[in-house]
């Protein structure tokens, strides 16, 4: 019996991925969360096989889970699961550890196969999104133009970007330029929309 952890913040999403995963023979759901900060109580307490998270879960996102779990449980098999794929969600979500990457708009045999083969020791990664990943590439940003945008996306002056970073304003005024530049963005806040639709932040 495979044991499985579900978290997706759209109730009824979780709750049918639950009963259809459950009519497996194979299967046991023995947790399901919302929330990103609820995934590793939920683990340690129920140790699940195999964790489902869907990206887009609030505070934090599936794949911060998942790197967290890849230090503190990592015999558990993270599969993350999406509405849609963006072409950089897929590199951060192998740097991250998972061992699979799937659609959500996917039969639901599809996605209990690919748990199965998660479980056999394979990878599994929709065909289609390595073929995105591959096309756009990895992220031109370095690490430390991904925390100074990532940062300022929300609004934050350069002042309050370089006190939450640790960092002089001059340092977060040239990363940000030089994010801008790089994504051939207008300003800072398309650097951020194009850097978060293609996955980068």
């Amino acid at each position: 019996m495979t044991t499985l952890l579900i978290a997706d913040d759209q109730t009824m999403v979780r709750e049918a991925l639950a009963a259809l995963l459950g009519m497996e023979s194979d299967f046991e759901v023995v947790a399901q969360c919302a929330r990103g900060n609820e995934v590793l109580p939920a683990i340690s307490k129920t140790r699940p096989d195999v964790a489902l998270l869907d990206v887009d879960m609030p505070e934090p996102d599936g794949l911060s889970v998942a790197a967290t779990l890849h230090k503190e449980f990592p015999q558990v098999k993270v599969i993350i699961v999406t509405t849609y794929g963006r072409p950089g969600w897929v590199k951060r979500a192998l740097d991250a550890g998972v061992s699979g990457f799937m659609v959500k708009d996917a039969p639901v045999d599809h996605l209990a196969d690919g748990i199965r083969r998660v479980m056999s020791g394979m990878s599994v990664i929709d065909p289609e999104l390595v073929v995105e990943s591959t096309m756009h590439g990895s992220s031109p940003l370095t690490a430390r133009e991904t925390d100074v945008l990532r940062t300022a996306a929300d609004g934050a002056s350069v002042d309050e970007v370089a006190a939450t970073l640790h960092l002089s304003t001059g340092t977060v005024r040239n990363r940000l330029s030089s994010a801008i530049g790089k994504t051939n963005a207008r300003n800072r806040a398309d650097a951020a929309r194009i850097a978060e639709e293609n996955g980068w932040l």
